[in-house]
């Protein structure tokens, strides 16, 4: 069953003939609603997972191996999330119930411990927020991201954090005591400056700044934090100018590096990105059906255009070069940017999107 990992420790999670199991919603998970402002609107399923590391297909050709989502769904609400078209596997919409109807996997850090310790486990690198954010606003309630990283520490086991969420600057404490033992990569993703973009299409978000900010204070912490400009989002944050701004602001909080991703469109998220392009701005329809056609990904040239403009821009800049930031801290123990993302040389490269 693809969605295994979802299912329930519990032996009533199948329809009276013992037959088929249930859709989640209809099991055993405990469905919460919260009255309070960034949560009205939202439903939360608790479940206790059978396992949190999954390994990721080797036909996806990513940067890392296995992967850790405390969350399915996500309260950032981005129209071009890659992710949006695993909720029809629960039986939930790929638009609006992913935004507001979102799996915790409350046991997630005890599974985690149990799996380090496993004579079977290598040690190899673990990665989050490749899938759905993990410092979404429902961690701020749940805080799994506590416990996960306090495993991963005690573990010594390597591991990196890609996130638009600026509650990751919470764990400072974790971070730096578990870059002490083993490579920590961090990466904030933050692609444009333009706010009334980030409201249309990330309107779950923290603003663009606030996470510049989030990726300046890890810096300043000593952590070693880089700028995923992701995505970039054709003929909306490309220009010159738009490109330039983004690659500025990096390089002021000290970004060891930074990296543009174009947008890339899959199914699901093809059609719920679409559907608001044609309403507020339906004169970019015909550019994008030439520059996508039916795929998911952008013309090879396009993206090799913008891969060189933010190359050139980030020597302008000096990223990476501890020109962005003064008086930054000195790099913390083993902390490194393991795995982060690149340029694409291919489209079926490009990484993965929040």
């Amino acid at each position: 069953m693809r969605w295994d990992s979802l299912r329930l420790d519990s032996s009533d999670d199948r329809d009276a003939a013992g037959g088929t199991t249930l859709p989640l919603i209809e099991r055993n998970a405990v469905a919460r609603t919260f009255d309070t402002p960034e949560f009205r609107g939202m439903t939360f399923y608790e479940i206790h997972a059978k396992s949190i590391v999954s390994e990721v297909p080797k036909s996806s050709r990513m940067m890392f191996r296995y992967t850790i989502n405390p969350y399915r769904g996500c309260q950032h609400s981005c129209r071009y999330c890659f992710a949006r078209n695993t909720h029809t596997y629960l039986d939930m919409d790929a638009g609006r119930d992913f935004d507001t109807r979102v799996v915790v996997k409350v046991n997630a850090p005890e599974l985690l411990r149990a799996k380090l310790a496993s004579p079977s486990w290598a040690g190899e690198h673990i990665a989050m927020g490749t899938n759905v954010d993990c410092y979404q606003r429902a961690e701020g309630r749940y805080k799994l991201m506590r416990g996960i990283i306090a495993a991963l520490r005690d573990a010594a086991n390597p591991f990196s954090i890609l996130t638009k969420g600026t509650l990751i600057t919470r764990d400072l404490d974790l971070l730096l005591s578990a870059a002490e033992v083993t490579d920590v990569g961090l990466n904030v993703s933050a692609a444009f400056v333009d706010k009334s973009l980030w409201r249309a299409i990330e309107p779950g978000t923290p603003a663009p700044e606030r996470r510049i900010e989030a990726c300046a204070a890890l810096n300043d912490a000593g952590l070693r934090c880089g700028v995923l400009m992701g995505p970039v989002v054709p003929f909306l944050s490309d220009s010159p100018a738009q490109l330039a701004a983004a690659v500025r602001q990096a390089a002021e909080a000290g970004a060891v590096h930074v990296t543009p991703i174009v947008l890339h469109l899959r199914p699901g998220a093809r059609e719920w990105f679409l559907g608001w392009l044609r309403e507020a701005h339906p004169e970019l329809v015909p550019r994008y059906a030439e520059l996508y056609g039916r795929g998911a990904y952008a013309r090879k040239d396009y993206q090799e255009r913008i891969a060189g403009q933010v190359r050139e821009l980030a020597e302008r800049f000096a990223v990476g070069r501890g020109a962005g930031r003064p008086g930054g801290g000195t790099p913390r123990g083993r902390g490194t940017a393991a795995a982060s993302p690149r340029p694409p040389a291919a489209p079926h490269e490009q990484l993965s999107l929040l």
